[in-house]
Formats: structure tokens, C-alpha cells, sequence
């Protein structure tokens, strides 16, 4: 019956939390935000089943990380020399079809990986008609085709 009582006492905590942090779907959250999501699965593990079986101590690192990560959103909604030091920025690794080979390698991405999305987002089948590849804050890749502001011109 504790392990129930457990299990109740998380999932309200859980819900509690998700629901004052705000909405960020899963497609938005950064490599930090995964990872301290991780952190705090392994903290509700051992607070269920573990060896520490505290919930108070479950509730206030739970709290606490999530607390922190708000902290440093609200810092960097404030002021943008805080968001660049706690964000990476886009990196521009194709300008007008010419792969930027050192900015790929900095970024750990392949052509195949840029000409993939290419392909997926765009139906694109050369880096030729690639205008712009950027690899985003959060690890993707957006395409901007050499056409798109011919297109854009026409409507």
C-alpha cells in the first residue's frame, strides 16, 4: 500500500510541476532540458523504488531543478546577453548551395545529414538548391530553397 501512496504522492507532483512550468512540446525541449528531465527520473526512481526513500527529499530536488530552470528562463527572457551565454545561436553551415565545411564540422553534421532534410522538408535533391541550411538551437536543420523568394515575389 506505501508504494501506492508513493506512486499517488509523484504523479500529483509530476502534474503540479508540468503544469506550472508552462507547454513546451517535446519537439522544443533543448539537449539540457532532456537531460535534466533524465535527472529527474533517476530522482523519482530512487524515491519509488530506491534506496532513498524520502518523498520530501524527492519533492525538493524535483522542485529545485525545475525551479532553476525557470529561473535561468525568466534570466534569459530579460536580458539577452544572458540568453546568449546559456543558449547556443543558429549556425548558417550552406550559403547559396556552398557547404561551409568548417562550421559543419564544428556543428558535427555531414552533408547527407543537410541534403536529408533537404530532401524531407523541401523535396530538394541538390545542395545546389539549398539557399541557406541552418543548424537551429535545437539541433535541427531548416532548409531555405534558392526559390523560396521567387515564390514568396509571386504571391
Amino acid at each position: 500500500m506505501e508504494a501506492v501512496l508513493r506512486a499517488i504522492a509523484v504523479y500529483f507532483l509530476v502534474l503540479v510541476v508540468f503544469r506550472v512550468t508552462g507547454k513546451r512540446s517535446l519537439a522544443e525541449i533543448t539537449a539540457f532540458d532532456f537531460v535534466l528531465l533524465l535527472i529527474i527520473g533517476e530522482a523519482t526512481e530512487s524515491a519509488l523504488v530506491g534506496s532513498d526513500r524520502s518523498l520530501t527529499n524527492l519533492f525538493v530536488v524535483v522542485v529545485t531543478l525545475i525551479g532553476m530552470a525557470r529561473l535561468m528562463d525568466a534570466f534569459k527572457l530579460r536580458s539577452e546577453n544572458v540568453a546568449k551565454l546559456l543558449e547556443d545561436s543558429p549556425v548558417i553551415v550552406v550559403d547559396h548551395g556552398k557547404p561551409l565545411m568548417d562550421r559543419m564540422r564544428e556543428e558535427q553534421i555531414r552533408e547527407e545529414d543537410i541534403m536529408e532534410s533537404a530532401r524531407e522538408l523541401h523535396g530538394l535533391e541538390r545542395m545546389d538548391q539549398i539557399k541557406y541550411a541552418v543548424v537551429e538551437t535545437s539541433g535541427t536543420i531548416s532548409i531555405i530553397p534558392i526559390d523560396s523568394l521567387r515564390k514568396a515575389a509571386m504571391l
